[in-house]
This record gives C-alpha cells, structure tokens and sequence, in this order.
C-alpha cells in the first residue's frame, strides 16, 4: 500500500534548536541501533519507520556498524526510505557514523581520513542515499591526530557528503579540541553524541554539558532508557525474549539488571505514576530538562514504544520537589 505520511505530523512535536547552528531537531529521534537488522522483519522496521515520521519524527540515526549483521540497518532503511520515505527527504535528517569495526586490516576501524571517507562512501551506497545530514566521528582515535580525523569530517562536509559534522563519545577535553580544529577549518561542529540517563550522568559529572555550552554544539544523548533498565519491562521479571534474556543479563555499555537497580526503577516508577507518566516517559523527560540537550535519541522493537516515547513531551516540567526525590533515589 503507498504510504502518505499523516498531514499532522508536525501538530505536536517539539523541535530544538542544535546549539548555535541554524538546525532543529526533533525532541525525540529514532535510532536504528537495534531492530532494524538483516535477522529483524522489514515489515515491522517499515512500520516503526511510519509510524514515527507520522509522529514528527524528523531525524533518523544511524551507523555504519547497525544491524546485526553489520551495514544491514542500513539496507534495511534503504528498503524503507525507496518504498516510502523518499517523496520527504528534504523533511528529513538522517545521520550517520563511523568509527567502530566494520572491515579487516588496518583501515576498518578508529579515525584516520582513510577509514571515514571510505566508511562515508559505503554507507552512501548502502542507504541509497546522495548525501546525509549530519557525519559524525562516532568514537576518539587515541592513535590518530585529531587533526586528521576533524579534517576527515571537514572534507566529507566540504565534497558535499554531508551537511553537517558531529562527535560521539568524546571527553570534555577532546571535545573543545575537536570543535576548535573544526571551528578553524571552517565546518563547525554542530552536534556531540554521548550516552546519558538517570544511570550514566558522567556527562555532568565530567564536565561535558560546560563543554557544550563553550563550543556552541548541540547535544543529542543515547541510551536514554539504559538499554530498557529504565522501563517497566524488568519490574516483575525478565521477560523472556528481551534483550537481556538474549546478551546473559549483560546489556551493551554496563547496563546490568541487578537487584539493586530494579529497587531504584520500582521507587522512580511511583513518581512517574503521580506525573502521569510512564517510567520510560519520565526518564526522557529527565533527560531533555538539561537545556543543552536537543533531542533524546530513542530505540525500539515496536511501533508502540515509539508512540510511548513521544507522550513524554506532553509533560517535560519536573517540580524542585520532584528533582530532589529523583537524586535521592538515585543517590541510594
């Protein structure tokens, strides 16, 4: 059936502007880290595609890395953008990154000017599409000059790859190298990607938000549901089938379902309930209360979740009060 996308579409969502650029992004992104694989149903990808550009979702994340297999995130939105998206793209932002493993030898990894505009010209190929929107340096190289990998990002910029620049995951200091060398070259860095939630605020606590503010970037953090933890889906039990019944109780980047972090998620959930809210909803909102943070990059399996997400925006005013009973909880 052809797709049209909802005439209300841009009704209800919030967009904010990315730092001092002239970009806005959507509050709530939708990242294709997860679910949208070569081992994942096209339909149910192609829904959630739908589903969350009918919802005002402007920006798609992705990576060259995605799938699993590797790359096949991608394709699989390459199907998707052909079949449906195409007639919007300039409605559209669409992201891409290098930086982790994607080929054998010494040129498939890390930040050198090799890896970046090579790994750019495959993911190209892969989404089918002329360019992106935003590129982004997606982990520091401790190997390579920053210099390189920044001049890697201002060329892909300036040969019309992409529009804009980014980083992921780099520390405060790196990152006001990173937008000083790209402030000089003439292609400021427009955006910082870096993991955040109510389990992981090293970016406050390490000094990056200041950075942030120094350098004029925007700022869209992933992982703000901790991989699930922060959800009510681990409350009673493990679900079967759930990502941590698949990865041994282990998720990506720490994210640990332990006796003492459900404790905190059943005590975080009481208040969510008083706002109203769901535990995911709230935890979003928590996020998007810093005023550097732009957008909340959200995963999902189902077009449910996307839908559950974007009600976060119905209510993003926490109380002093409200604040402070979250950091206790937190604090415990």
């Amino acid at each position: 059936m052809l797709y049209k996308a909802a005439d209300t579409r841009y009704d209800t969502m919030t967009y904010r502007r990315s730092g001092n650029s002239g970009l806005k992004l959507p509050a709530i992104s939708l990242g294709i880290w997860y679910n949208f694989g070569g081992v994942d149903p096209i339909e149910n990808s192609r829904t959630m595609l739908r589903t969350a550009f009918d919802l005002g979702i402007t920006h798609i994340d992705i990576a060259n890395n995605y799938g699993p297999p590797p790359g096949s995130a991608e394709e699989t939105f390459a199907r998707v953008y052909q079949d449906d998206l195409h007639p919007y793209r300039d409605e559209l932002i669409i992201s891409n990154k290098a930086g982790y493993y994607m080929w054998p030898g010494p040129y498939g990894e890390w930040g050198s000017r090799k890896y970046l505009v090579a790994s750019c010209d495959q993911s190209l190929k892969r989404t089918g599409l002329d360019y992106f929107d935003i590129f982004y340096s997606h982990r520091p190289d401790p190997d390579t000059p920053m210099e390189e990998t920044m001049a890697a990002l201002d060329f892909i910029v300036r040969s019309g790859r992409a529009l804009y620049a980014g980083i992921s995951s780099y520390s405060p200091s790196k990152t006001r190298k990173a937008a000083e060398i790209l402030r000089e070259l003439g292609t400021p860095c427009l955006i910082h990607q870096p993991r955040y939630n109510m389990f992981d605020r090293w970016i406050e606590e390490r000094g990056l938000v200041d950075a942030l503010d120094e350098t004029g970037m925007g700022c869209i953090c992933f992982s703000p549901l901790a991989q699930g933890l922060l959800t009510n889906k681990y409350i009673d039990q493990i679900p079967e089938g759930s990502r941590v019944d698949k990865y041994d109780n282990s998720l990506h980047w720490g994210d640990e379902v332990t006796d003492e972090a459900i404790a905190k998620v059943r005590k975080l959930n009481k208040i969510a309930q008083e706002r109203g809210q769901s535990m995911a909803q709230m935890a979003i909102a928590w996020t998007l209360r810093l005023p550097q943070m732009t957008s909340a990059l959200v995963g999902a399996s189902r077009p449910s979740q996307i839908e559950d997400s974007v009600k976060a925006l119905d209510n993003l005013e926490f109380s002093d009060e409200e604040l402070a009973a979250i950091e206790a909880i937190l604090a415990e």
